[in-house]
């Protein structure tokens, strides 16, 4: 048993008929289906489909064999997405299964013939003979080897556009990542400078709360068409291709299209609504609203029955695994996920299908409007409702906090051999100086807008710039009074040492991480 690899594994086998009529032929192997107990999903003059029963590996096989000139091609192709890209030999022992029981079924038949002619004919001419052209593998079997999936053809226009921009930018997003670098270097440009314009770079289009809401919008678009690695790249083309081939040809081009972009919008608003301050990129958020569009046709039974019945266990499978994975990887953007799963159901569900509740039976334009209202409504409710985070903000506040803090720790390093006036000194520029300034740090990031975790840690350094500037003070008066408030000076410090040491305990029990 040999495994078929690729894209989409399928083995096809072309068999000479000669004298033989099809007709005869396409009996045969109609009950020869039935007899293996495969689910018949169109038979005509033309040809026959069916599809095997369901398995662990392959979810169900599309078998189906279609008369052209002198020839009957026989062809087992897998219908969901494969794991490792394989078929696990299943298609070619299908077509081995099927020749053994033609010949069952040809000797059985001998007597039969001229009763099952006239059956035959009179049940394919109330059949569709075009119904090749519309079964959910139609585009999908033209696709000859890689490079058809990047040429638009009837039923398959937008699919290749948004493939070829999808790696198109990724491409010259790499290619700027390389050569800015190299160019500033020729350039002398100062090393520091390189890091800042190479890290705006490396975030170049990403999606982030906090620049959306202050005004790039239109990053909700470009971060779909941007990509982590070639691996993410290549994983999430690989099923935006499959979507592809499966839904342009029965949605048409226009809905596919405003399903993919919708989605992927209304998945970076939900990615923004849910993380404070992470960057994301990447087309998944979007191609799962392509996932929810291909729910929503499988659950209101928009393909043939038996075909609908092995791409909803198919796609079920996959979006488990995707959803698992995301929840178990700090890198996966599940939010995004979720949210373009969800749109993607609904704005199909609208697009496609008529409702009792509508007159879009009468207007199809009530169709699209209802989507435009409900994008709407959902982005203002995102934009009007999200908190708009100053992290980063904060942590340059917090990054002059800490160098104060060290500098202070140096007051305590005062040689008691200084003259009074060296100490005065030492302590003002040791302890006044730096506590003071932290005082006016801690005011600046009292009118920050912080989550809960920042929050608190404002809190505690705020208290912690309130009794260092008392402890500075008391050594100021020690100091000058020769050390007449020794004791209170050593409370005080002693004091001090602990809030620290509380400060640190306290944010350590945190169990969210600092955005970063």
């Amino acid at each position: 048993m040999s495994i078929s690899w690729g894209y989409s594994p399928k083995v096809e086998k072309f068999i000479p008929l000669s004298d033989f009529p099809s007709d005869k032929y396409l009996i045969i192997v109609r009950q020869a289906f039935e007899n293996l107990g495969w689910k018949l999903s169109h038979v005509s003059e033309s040809g026959i489909i069916a599809y095997t029963p369901l398995s662990f590996q392959s979810y169900s096989e599309e078998v189906t064999v279609r008369i052209h000139g002198n020839f009957a091609v026989v062809k087992s192709e897998c219908v969901g997405m494969q794991l490792l890209f394989n078929d696990y030999g299943k298609n070619e022992a299908n077509l081995e299964k099927l020749f053994h029981e033609f010949e069952y079924v040809q000797y059985h038949l001998s007597d039969q013939w001229e009763e099952q002619v006239r059956a035959f004919h009179e049940f394919a001419e109330k059949q569709d003979d075009h119904y090749f052209e519309k079964a959910p593998l139609a585009v999908k079997d033209k696709m000859k080897n890689v490079f058809y999936l990047f040429a638009p053809r009837k039923g398959y226009i937008a699919a290749p556009i948004l493939l070829g921009l999808n790696i198109l930018c990724f491409f010259a997003w790499i290619g700027l990542l390389i050569a800015t670098p190299m160019f500033l270097v020729a350039r002398q440009v100062p090393p520091e400078e390189i890091t800042r314009l190479f890290t705006e770079l490396n975030v170049m289009g990403s999606l982030n709360r906090k620049l959306v809401l202050e005004g790039d919008y239109w990053r909700l678009l470009s971060y779909q068409f941007l990509h982590g690695s070639f691996r993410h790249l290549f994983f999430n083309m690989y099923a935006f291709v499959y979507l592809g081939l499966m839904l342009e040809n029965k949605i048409g081009w226009k809905k596919f299209l405003l399903i993919y972009v919708l989605s992927g919008i209304c998945a970076g608003l939900t990615s923004i609504a849910y993380h404070e301050n992470i960057y994301t990129v990447g087309a998944s958020g979007a191609i799962m609203g392509l996932f929810g569009a291909m729910l929503a046709l499988l659950l209101n039974k928009f393909f043939e029955s038996n075909a609908n019945k092995a791409l909803l266990v198919s796609t079920v499978f996959v979006l488990g695994i995707m959803l698992i994975n995301g929840s178990l990887s700090a890198r996966v953007d599940n939010a995004c996920h979720l949210g373009g799963l969800i749109s993607g159901f609904v704005i199909t569900y609208l697009l496609v299908f008529d409702h009792r509740w509508s007159v879009n039976r009468v207007y199809p334009a009530i169709k699209y409007a209802s989507v435009v209202v409900l994008f709407g409504v959902f982005s203002y409710v995102i934009f009007a409702f999200t908190t708009v985070y100053q992290h980063e903000e904060f942590f340059k506040l917090k990054k002059q906090f800490d160098i104060n803090a060290f500098i202070f720790n140096r007051v305590l390093w005062m040689k008691a051999d200084y003259a009074k006036d060296q100490k005065i000194q030492h302590v003002y520029s040791f302890g006044i100086r730096p506590s003071k300034a932290n005082l006016a740090v801690v005011e600046k990031m009292g009118k920050l807008k912080l989550n809960d975790h920042l929050t608190l840690d404002r809190k505690l350094r705020t208290a912690i710039a309130k009794e260092t500037y008392e402890a500075a003070e008391l050594l100021m008066k020690d100091v000058k009074s020769d050390h007449q408030y020794r004791k209170q000076v050593s409370e005080k410090i002693t004091n001090l040492m602990k809030m620290q040491a509380k400060f640190r305990d306290s944010l350590g029990r945190i169990s969210s991480p600092l955005p970063q």
